[in-house]
């Protein structure tokens, strides 16, 4: 049995603990929190788990194998690097880290210590992302053209973080997931219409990722729009796949349609013939998203395995979401990833 630890009972938390509960290899041991109240709530639903005042003091423990970080970015790098130190495997709440430093660091920190760090991008796990990678797979998309994503609702604003360290993660995540190709830039156009006192963090972007090729990957983030969208849009030269994780029937649709353009060798002028086909949302797998993570994180400590969305691929999560930063910091000039 894999021993697992969970320091943070906060906002994302609960979901996690109940979600290892749920793993027949596993037994969460311990809880850790500062939040007597938070602890309070834990210990109702999960009676037989230890209750620490601090992650220290969880991080120490014999009995823990692996430790879950459930807690603000600030303290995602010290607390995954105690961990690590301590010969514990890792599993952190996205995104991995606040840098590339550090994220390099803590990469490295698990090959040393060959101890599994694994990110909890979890939309990589969903069954509507598994399913448009099959289609790629299988070509049935063709060359990629475009990649266009929004996700804007009412934001958990927050004082040590921006709406784009909050919510482009997940959408950068999908995309190196779903696109093949390295992104070369990054352009980040931000704004800061809600401020408080000295809060005046972007709530909302508009963010650009380029390849060496002509695919431009858009994406929106927005913490002020009272209507929920999570909408990506992923166009290829055969079909285009629309992923909309706000319709509980057809969270995937693919449209054969598109366009073909050439030239008229008598007239030497360009021509665009538009082909409309069908639309089929195909089957997926319904099942909670999460569960597939935890599940995952054990089975790679158990079969020593390289996790789907492990260090390495949350140091380019954090790569894109630090290039988007200094970006913004620059105003909206493209910073090469």
């Amino acid at each position: 049995m894999i021993r697992v630890g969970l320091v943070g009972y906060g906002y994302w938390g609960p979901n996690l603990l109940r979600n290892f509960v749920k793993q027949s290899d596993c037994v969460v041991v311990a809880v850790a929190d500062q939040d007597p109240g938070r602890l309070k709530a834990a210990q109702h639903v999960y009676p037989g788990v230890a209750l620490v005042a601090s992650a220290k003091e969880l991080i120490a423990r014999e009995d823990v194998d692996a430790v879950v970080v459930s807690t603000p970015l600030p303290t995602h790098y010290p607390l995954a690097r105690a961990a690590l130190e301590r010969g514990k495997h890792v599993f952190v709440e996205k995104p991995l880290c606040g840098s590339v430093r550090e994220a390099h660091k803590l990469v490295d920190l698990a090959e040393r210590k060959g101890r599994i760090l694994m990110v909890d991008h979890t939309f990589i796990y969903s069954g509507a992302v598994r399913r448009i990678r099959e289609l790629i797979d299988a070509g049935e998309l063709g060359d990629l053209r475009f990649y266009d994503s929004v996700r804007i609702n009412f934001g958990l604003f927050s004082q040590d973080t921006n709406v784009i360290w909050d919510l482009a993660p997940h959408d950068f995540a999908i995309m190196r997931h779903l696109i093949d190709e390295p992104p070369v830039s990054v352009a980040a156009t931000c704004a800061s219409p809600v401020r408080w006192k000295d809060w005046n963090l972007p709530s909302l972007a508009y963010l650009t990722v380029r390849f060496a090729n002509e695919l431009i990957a858009h994406f929106h983030v927005n913490w002020l729009s009272p209507v929920k969208i999570r909408q990506t849009i992923l166009g290829g030269s055969r079909k285009t796949v629309v992923f909309d994780h706000m319709d509980p029937d057809y969270q995937v649709k693919v449209y054969e349609r598109g366009l073909e353009a050439r030239t008229d060798a008598d007239r030497h002028v360009l021509m665009v013939q538009y082909r409309t086909g069908d639309m089929v949302a195909p089957k997926i797998d319904a099942r909670e998203a999460l569960e597939f993570v935890c599940a995952h994180f054990v089975q790679c400590i158990r079969d020593g395995k390289r996790p789907l969305t492990g260090g390495r691929e949350g140091l380019e999560v954090v790569r894109l979401l630090e290039a988007a930063q200094r970006s913004f910091e620059r105003g909206g000039k493209a910073v090469r990833t």
